[in-house]
Parts: structure tokens; sequence; C-alpha cells
């Protein structure tokens, strides 16, 4: 899009209601709704008119022809769950858990808006839900946005729960570990993955608190890691900023629960992710999907505080847990 000052907005009917928007956000932040330098945005809707701004060429996506009728949208029951109350964000979601928890929540009628850095990625998996949105009523927006740009957050998160209607889910899945070697101490790289995997972690969990408080419900996931329970050698900050997400999460829990909201912390063992892919001695190694799913039924349930998926690394991290720190250091794990 290049350098816009200006906003520019498409809207065009989609078959059976099915709705994908895209936000891409540069340098600068305003009052939400209004002109700010450095943004462009579009969004397919089902307004049925196409607008657009003198000097910005716009096209429209190719689309099936309008049907003669429109089937029903049924949402799926969910127990727990109205269909008035399916509004979620999912911060990471252009690949690996984020991605599948955007597919499995659009599948089941929610309103979902989608973040990451990756616009192409972020639109191929809006145009992979839209089958399931046209079935269900779900929508997926899609927003460009770099977790490390935190002064952006507070805006951006009141403009997505504006266009989302209301919020009732936030999923932080964002995070990143890059290979670290044994006599490596790169402080740029760490700090990196602390604004990342904590930074925007505390970040978008804050703005979410602070409405669900408000309106006293809510669910909060946070995807942390099983490396979070000790410090292991082969990547010593990952593990920091797990342990410290872990441990805010925790905070937070605690903090909420009196007003009736919901805060999982997510512990994934080995998941077939891009962020696996390539690493030797995995096992147990479950689909992104599964793990997906597995989420979504632990927070549901609201009876887990941390969940570790799949289960049975529960048994692994006790162990590690309990092992004396004179033996663990000995250990390449």
């Amino acid at each position: 899009m290049g350098s816009l000052v200006q906003r520019a907005a498409v809207t065009h009917r989609v078959p059976a209601s099915a709705s994908l928007g895209r936000r891409a956000r540069g340098q600068g932040s305003g009052l939400v709704g209004s002109p700010t330098k450095g943004v462009a945005s579009f969004g397919i809707d089902v307004s049925g008119t196409i607008l657009s701004l003198p000097g910005i060429p716009m096209t429209s996506p190719a689309l099936p022809s309008e049907p003669t009728s429109e089937p029903s949208l049924t949402p799926p029951p969910i127990r727990g769950v109205p269909s008035a109350e399916r509004r979620a964000i999912v911060v990471g979601a252009s690949s690996g858990m984020g991605a599948a928890l955007v597919r499995r929540l659009a599948a089941e009628g929610y309103r979902v808006a989608a973040l990451a850095r990756r616009e192409a990625k972020l639109v191929e998996l809006a145009e992979d839900c839209r089958a399931d949105c046209a079935k269900t009523g779900g929508a997926v927006f899609v927003h460009v946005h770099d977790v490390a740009r935190q002064a952006d957050v507070s805006a951006l998160f009141e403009e997505i729960v504006r266009e989302l209607g209301g919020l009732d889910l936030i999923v932080y899945a964002a995070g990143i570990m890059p290979a670290t070697g044994p006599a490596e101490y790169d402080t740029e790289k760490d700090l990196a993955q602390v604004t990342v995997n904590l930074g925007g972690c505390i970040a978008w969990c804050n703005e979410a608190a602070k409405l669900f408080r408000t309106q006293r419900s809510g669910t909060i996931i946070g995807i942390s890691s099983i490396a979070g329970d000790r410090g292991r050698k082969g990547n010593p900050v990952y593990c920091a900023t797990k342990a410290a997400m872990n441990t805010y999460l925790e905070a937070l829990r605690n903090r909420l629960s009196e007003v009736g909201v919901h805060v999982l912390t997510v512990k994934p063992g080995f998941i077939d992710t891009p962020m696996t892919e390539g690493l030797d001695g995995l096992f147990w190694l479950i689909s992104a999907d599964d793990a997906a799913r597995t989420i979504l039924t632990a927070a549901r349930h609201r009876f887990w505080n941390t969940r570790y998926v799949p289960l049975r690394w529960w048994a692994v991290g006790a162990i590690i847990r309990s092992i004396p720190s004179i033996l663990f250091r000995r250990l390449n794990v």
C-alpha cells in the first residue's frame, strides 16, 4: 500500500454473510477510527457497496456470484458458550497453534480478530475459514500487528473490540525461540524474546483484563511452554520468558477470579508447528489442530488453571521440577 496517509474502506457482498477484514498498522497511532499516518486498511463485509477514496486504486476481490437465497446460519452448539458470546482475539495467528485456534473458532461461529506480522499468511488463513464462516455465521478479521510495538496495543485493542461488537476470549499465542549456541550470549536476540514472549503478552492481556473486570466475564488464554518449568541451558532466555509469563498469568488469575474471569496457562510439549520444525529429539508430537481442540476444551471447562498439552506432559513436568539442581545442570534437556 506504500505510505498512505488516508484510510480507505472497501465493502462487498459475500455469500452467506462470511466476512473478512484487514488492518495494516504502520508508524504512529491515533484515535480509534480516525485517519492515522502510516495506516492503511480495507475490509470485505456484507454491506453490498464498494467505496474508495480519490487517488487510491482499489480492486474488488473475485467472489462467487451472489446466491438467490442465503441459507440460515446456525453456529454449532457449545456447552456453556451462547452464540452471542463468541467474540475472540488471537494474537500470533499466522501459523501454528494460533492459526489452528482461529480456524476452530471460526468453524464454531465466532467473530475472530486474527493478529500477526505476516499479512499474506493472515489473508490466506481468512480465506481458509471462509467456507466454515458461511455455514456458521462466523467471521475472521485480520490485523497486521507486530507485538513488539506495544505502544499501539491500547488503541488497536479498542478498535478491535468495537469491530467485533464486544469481547469474550483472548488468546496470546505469539512467541519466538531463536536458535542459541552453547557459548552464545547475544543480548539483542535475548531481549527480542523478552519483548515478544513476555512484553506482548502483558500488553494484550492487561487490556483484556481491564475490560473483563468491568464486564465481570471473559477468558484469557496464554500459550506458554513446558520449557518455563526449569532453567534449561539450551535456551536460557526462552525458558525465562515462559517462566515469567507463567507467573504473570497466575497473578492475573488471582486478581480476576473474584469477578468471574478465567485465566488459563497452557504449557504445550512438542507440537508440530514452524517453531519445532527441524528440531532433533522430538517425541509425543501432536498436530496444532489437536492442540487447539484441547486448549479450547480446557478453557471452557474452567477446571484447569494450568493445562499441559497433551496432558501426559504433566508427568514430565513434575519429574523435571523434582530433579535437584546439582543433577539438572548436567542434563542436556
